[in-house]
């Protein structure tokens, strides 16, 4: 059974929540979500702009925690931007 396994200080993966995705910490939104819209061109103040619930600091760690798993599953790897 899965367990309740939180990461950082905004996110979170509750079996209970989203059938277990990764959300932020007390919404329902998924970070998958956030970082598609980021990817597709949406600032940081129009996520804000459109999921009030969220804090800047919230996006701000989901950015960093993409980024880290990058670099953990991708050591050594030139990625081009």
């Amino acid at each position: 059974m899965m367990t309740r396994k939180e990461f950082g200080k905004y996110l979170v993966v509750d079996p209970e929540i989203c059938h277990g995705k990764l959300v932020f910490k007390g919404t329902r939104v998924p970070v998958s979500t956030v970082l598609t819209f980021l990817a597709m061109g949406d600032s940081i103040h129009d996520i804000l702009r459109n999921w009030p619930q969220l804090k800047r600091e919230c996006v701000e760690e989901a950015i960093h925690f993409a980024s880290q798993l990058i670099i953990e599953n991708f050591p050594g790897e030139k990625i081009a931007v």
